[in-house]
């Protein structure tokens, strides 16, 4: 369960919390930190020569990571088949372009490998909760001179939100079975509340990191420290976020990418558009617009125009169209469609402009989406070294 907020025209309130308030699953929530200003009061500290740092995203990779649910107290109300079929699909269509390892628990393996086909390694060693292996897998990181290593965010379940004994331990795992270092960050997070250009600028929402249900008494100042130590950055980019409306508390992988160092795009709401989660991205474009890069250059930010709600096929209140929640692998942009033909049609024009010499495959993932995700949720790319 990854990032459930770029959301616009759509009822308030919860998402995917919505699917585990029905599985009894939840728990209360802690209180919420304040926001405590804009980033970039205190000089941003210098990048070190050779140190390990997350790359951006359009690297060539490895491989890519995902996850298998099976939890019918997770995915409640026989939808656990539908998104089943949507994590073989996502996995099926990047395997043509990398290898692909789906981690899966021992019981459900032999139908993972049967729906996602001979292409997918179904790897039944790493046992998982759910399949949001964006948030429960680790952040590898290169150092430009042949060397990888995997930082671990402390999953805590979205804040104590869901059940994730076995997700908590993923990471680290991964990491072991990649054969690669393995440490934990300094704080609580998931990987899909963290942006990263590979140049030293980070982006997140307070409403998901400096939230007491993570980071409890955390000021934001220690926050960017640890963050950036995690990350091999040296600047953090801040917006104000949703607070409690989803599981996530407003991932911003949903909303906001970085394309590479000072470029950025923003899923933008219909101009009707006035709930929280549109107003979010508005503010969210807004900061990007008027913030510079860990060293100083001024941010290129690009508009993609998220669909009418009327028009897309779900009409689930909770469903998450986010053409934003998109996936590089080598070759390729996997991105969702949603119904609205000509919002479907624009993005994939403008993903295909913006990743020249990729392939757009766009997928019809409605049953992924009525659970507050989307592919970029489920899917966690090793770098090559």
């Amino acid at each position: 369960m990854n990032e459930s907020t770029a959301r616009s025209h759509v009822k308030p309130g919860p998402s995917r919390r919505g699917f585990l308030v029905a599985a009894g699953l939840t728990v209360a929530g802690t209180a919420l930190a304040t926001a405590q200003g804009r980033a970039g009061a205190e000089p941003a500290r210098a990048p070190v020569a050779g140190a390990f740092r997350v790359p951006v995203e359009d690297v060539r990779h490895t491989r890519t990571w995902m996850a298998w649910p099976d939890s019918t107290a997770i995915w409640s109300g026989g939808s656990l088949g539908g998104v089943q079929a949507d994590i073989a699909l996502i996995a099926r269509t990047i395997a043509k372009y990398e290898p692909v390892i789906m981690c899966a628990n021992s019981a459900s393996a032999a139908r993972a490998r049967s729906m996602c086909g001979s292409s997918v390694t179904v790897l039944g060693s790493i046992p998982v909760d759910d399949c949001w292996a964006r948030d429960t897998g680790p952040v590898f990181r290169t150092d430009g001179a042949g060397g990888l290593d995997a930082v671990g965010l402390n999953f805590n379940g979205w804040g104590g939100r869901q059940t994730h004994g076995k997700d908590a331990l993923v990471a680290e795992r991964i990491a072991a079975y990649a054969g690669v270092p393995f440490t934990r960050a300094g704080f609580v997070g998931e990987g899909g509340a963290v942006e990263q250009d590979g140049a030293g600028t980070l982006m997140a929402t307070r409403s998901s990191l400096l939230n007491g249900n993570r980071n409890p008494g955390m000021k934001q100042g220690d926050l960017d420290d640890a963050m950036c130590d995690a990350y091999g950055a040296s600047e953090v980019i801040w917006f104000d976020g949703v607070y409690g409306q989803d599981i996530t508390d407003d991932h911003v992988d949903a909303t906001s990418r970085f394309l590479a160092e000072g470029e950025a795009l923003v899923q933008m709401p219909l101009a009707s558009d006035n709930d929280a989660y549109a107003k979010d991205a508005r503010q969210q474009h807004r900061v990007l617009t008027a913030s510079t890069t860990a060293t100083g250059r001024p941010m290129d930010v690009m508009k993609l125009q998220g669909p009418d709600y009327d028009r897309i096929r779900s009409t689930d209140p909770d469903f998450l169209a986010s053409y934003a929640n998109y996936y590089l692998c080598n070759g390729a942009v996997v991105c969702g469609q949603f119904g609205d033909a000509a919002a479907d049609a624009a993005a994939k024009g403008v993903l295909a402009r913006l990743h020249p010499g990729r392939t757009v495959e766009q997928l019809n993932i409605d049953r992924l989406g009525a659970g507050g995700g989307g592919i970029h949720c489920v899917t966690q790319q090793q770098p090559v070294p």
